[in-house]
């Protein structure tokens, strides 16, 4: 279904003649107008006010979550780990994975540098949620208005909805903050400069794609086949070898030397099914194995009410699709997590482009069906918003102050600054702030100042004894309980003795 060479706005519709007077470059009567002459006229002012409601609403969401100690992963601790050690200009190295853990040797982010001045402002987890739903709204203006410049009427607010409030997008801001967040408007942007036949422009925003992580140079690749494809061919063979390149060196070179392992940890996904080597052969076989790989093609599709695949854009989520498939480990199949949030924008100016080409279709039921597909995806976005995150904003109990969220307060005030913290999610992102945090079980030997545990946590045996417990992780060390309150509790190092850290004292 994908025509490459065809934007469906350059001939007349049956029955129909261009209008007699008019100058070399006027278009058949019944057209849109060209995307060169509407992107002149289309107001930027209601997406920017829809943007920022976008914006509230994921925010608010997201900090509601953070606020409740309902972080559903370690990732918001690392990555905080990892801004605030640029922040202070320092290497990004990030103590929950690991004592002295580079994260680039676990995924190949540098892009996330850019937040440094932000957290300086202000030195939270809470700054890299907002980053996060700002690159998202600004995701949804740049699809928004695109649509609009290409199809005119009320398709692009439409658009800007049912984008905005996919179930991509929701999963992700549930997810709290990735790096993917920087790839989100810069896929728009790319997607935007295709369709509007701005071919450097398109090259330009997809460089810095390859900083945002390790397996965005193969999307890069795609772009410069798509120049190439296009016509311009220079342009285009560039970027794919750029593309290529990026990739093969990120993974091949500079993570391994970053990694202590020596290696890229992550090809495991792909040759390793638990403990069971998995070859190559059989993960291609397997792709499309299981019901919950079936059911995300469908809804990443559906959510364009099927007319994505009407545009050669949709090949961008090619590369995305084909790791997470190839991947033996199952998060990365289905509708949860953050990882569709980048093809997202993809899919959604692919729908666009793809009405665009449908409207002028000599198949009487396609020109029929382009003319609903934007308000059918907007319906569909709303209806899915039932089952999805957004949701909740709805039920009073997400605004209140549970017996739960007391007590992790209470144990956090227990925790002094600049101490020493082992522990597992639930409080982490809210020390990596300004303490050492360390997982709970990751750094033997380290004998830190604290161990801070949720004992509801879901652990795979229950902590009968939280004391016994930090000291089964710390020999070297002894401990005392501080703090109990609820499901939480605060041990405190006695000997050897704690450093100098107020509010932590030895016998």
């Amino acid at each position: 279904m994908l025509e490459l060479n065809k934007s469906g706005t350059d001939r007349p519709e049956a029955g129909r003649l261009p209008v007699q007077g008019a100058g070399p470059d006027a278009l058949p009567a019944g057209d849109s107008p060209s995307p060169e002459a509407a992107a002149e006229r289309v107001p930027l002012r209601p997406y920017l006010i829809v943007g920022a409601i976008l914006c509230g609403l994921y925010f608010l969401y997201s900090y509601l979550q953070y606020s409740r100690f309902g972080s559903p992963s370690w990732d918001l601790g690392i990555f905080e780990q990892e801004v605030r050690a640029y922040a202070g200009l320092r290497a990004p190295i990030v103590d929950i994975k690991g004592p002295g853990y580079l994260i680039l040797g676990d995924h190949f982010s540098p892009i996330v540098a850019l937040l440094a001045p932000l957290y300086w402002l202000w030195p939270s987890a809470a700054s890299l949620l907002f980053a996060q739903a700002a690159f998202f709204a600004l995701g949804a203006v740049i699809v928004g208005r695109t649509t609009q410049q290409l199809l005119g009427g009320r398709s692009g607010l439409c658009v800007t909805v049912a984008y905005g409030l996919s179930w991509g997008i929701q999963e992700a801001v549930k997810s709290d903050f990735h790096e993917i967040a920087f790839a989100v408007p810069l896929l728009a942007l790319v997607c935007r400069a295709l369709l509007l036949k701005r071919w450097t422009a398109a090259l330009l925003w997809s460089l810095p794609l390859v900083l945002v992580k390790e397996d965005l140079g193969a999307t890069v690749a795609v772009v410069g086949f798509l120049l190439f494809v296009y016509g311009r061919r220079l342009q285009g063979a560039l970027l794919a070898a750029y593309g290529v390149a990026a990739f093969v060196v990120t993974l091949m070179v500079l993570i391994p030397a970053a990694s202590s392992a020596g290696t890229y940890d992550y090809w495991q996904k792909i040759d390793k099914n638990g403990e069971q080597d998995v070859s190559m052969l059989d993960s291609l076989l397997g792709v499309l194995n299981s019901a919950t790989k079936i059911e995300m093609l469908v809804f990443l599709i559906g959510i364009t009410g099927f007319m994505a695949l009407r545009s050669p854009l949709t090949l961008l989520i090619v590369p995305t699709l084909g790791w997470r498939l190839l991947s033996q480990d199952s998060n990365h199949w289905g509708m949860v997590w953050h990882y569709s949030a980048i093809l997202m924008p993809v899919l959604f100016l692919a729908m666009a482009d793809g009405v665009r080409r449908s409207r002028g279709s000599h198949r009487p039921w396609l020109a029929s069906y382009a003319k609903v597909a934007v308000p059918v995806a907007a319906a569909i976005a709303v209806a899915m918003t039932q089952h999805l995150p957004l949701r909740d904003l709805l039920r009073p109990e997400s605004y209140r102050t549970d017996a739960r969220t007391e007590a992790a307060r209470e144990a956090l005030k227990a925790i002094p600054a600049g101490a020493r913290v082992e522990t597992d999610i639930t409080l982490m992102a809210h020390l990596t702030s300004d303490r050492t945090v360390y997982w709970i079980g990751g750094a033997p030997g380290t004998a830190p100042d604290i161990v801070a545990l949720n004992l509801d946590f879901g652990w795979s045996q229950p902590i009968e004894d939280p004391v016994a417990y930090a000291q089964q992780l710390h020999p070297e060390a002894r401990y005392r309980l501080k703090h109990r309150g609820g499901s939480f509790v605060v041990m405190e190092r006695t000997t050897p003795e704690p450093a100098e850290i107020p509010g932590v004292r030895g016998d």
